[in-house]
């Protein structure tokens, strides 16, 4: 089974390819070579280093929160 999670982009590189993402305390750089006009604070979801879509805050809180429910992740976007 693959899981691809939501995250917030805290910080893109000066050519807009790469991005630092946070997700319960911890910080991944990923790729947005996917994904067009991903801004810091918008959400993405995220699977094997790639942001793969944008998504809302609501929609990545009720993912998360859901993945937590079935014990896959913390409790969301500490």
């Amino acid at each position: 089974m693959c899981l691809a999670l939501p995250a917030r982009v805290i910080a893109i590189d000066e050519h807009g390819e790469m991005a630092t993402v946070a997700l319960g305390g911890v910080k991944k750089d990923i790729s947005l070579i996917l994904v067009d006009e991903v801004q810091v604070d918008d959400f993405v979801l995220i699977h094997v280093g790639y942001a793969l879509n944008k998504l809302s805050e609501k929609e990545a809180r009720r993912t998360l929160a859901l993945f937590a429910e079935a014990g896959l992740t913390g409790d969301g976007l500490s």
